[in-house]
């Protein structure tokens, strides 16, 4: 069993994956233009590519591991200096308007590839997996190598468990909203 802070990983992944960002207005907004399994399919997608990172992150911890405890001590201290800076960042952002537009309706299987490949070719997230990960596993861990790797696939599994359902929804309400024109 890999040795982690559990419920303190739990609640903060829950946070991070329910804040509104890039792969929730594309989840979203898939769905609003082509029904709730566009949607579905799209953070199923997203949350495959949050796996390919999980297996980039894990082979990148575990080279460092095997060179160091120190160097991994000093990427947790990065990361949570990283992950101060992108709370600032946030918190400092002007909202701007979005607007959905439909464009051409695309399968289901190249909705998945599109949600796939928005995560596996969005290097901040390699690095936000660098530096969110190693927070929570547990000093003098046995396998902490293993520990991100679980944490990684734990990760991508929440996130499709909050973005799926925010597909459905979206696409459920987008029907109900164009059959009720006067709503």
């Amino acid at each position: 069993m890999p040795e982690v802070s559990w419920l303190l990983f739990i609640v903060a992944s829950l946070v991070l994956i329910v804040t509104p960002g890039q792969d929730m207005i594309l989840v979203m907004s898939r769905s609003i233009a082509q029904g709730p399994a566009a949607g579905v399919a799209t953070a199923a997608g997203v949350s495959v590519g949050l796996v390919g990172h999980t297996l980039l992150a894990t082979l990148g911890l575990g080279a460092i591991l095997r060179t160091s405890e120190t160097l991994f001590l000093l990427l947790k201290l990065v990361g949570a200096a990283y992950l101060v800076y992108l709370g600032v960042q946030l918190l400092r952002t002007r909202q701007h308007p979005l607007a959905v537009t439909a464009g051409a309706p695309r399968s289901l299987a190249r909705l998945f590839f599109d949600g796939a490949l928005s995560n596996v070719a969005n290097p901040k997230i390699a690095v936000f997996y660098f530096a969110f990960l190693p927070q929570f596993v547990l000093p003098g861990a046995a396998h902490p190598t293993l520990s991100v790797f679980v944490l990684g696939l734990v990760f991508a599994a929440l996130t499709f468990v909050v973005k799926g359902p925010v597909g459905l929804g979206a696409g459920l309400l987008s029907a109900w909203l164009r059959q009720r024109p006067a709503v």
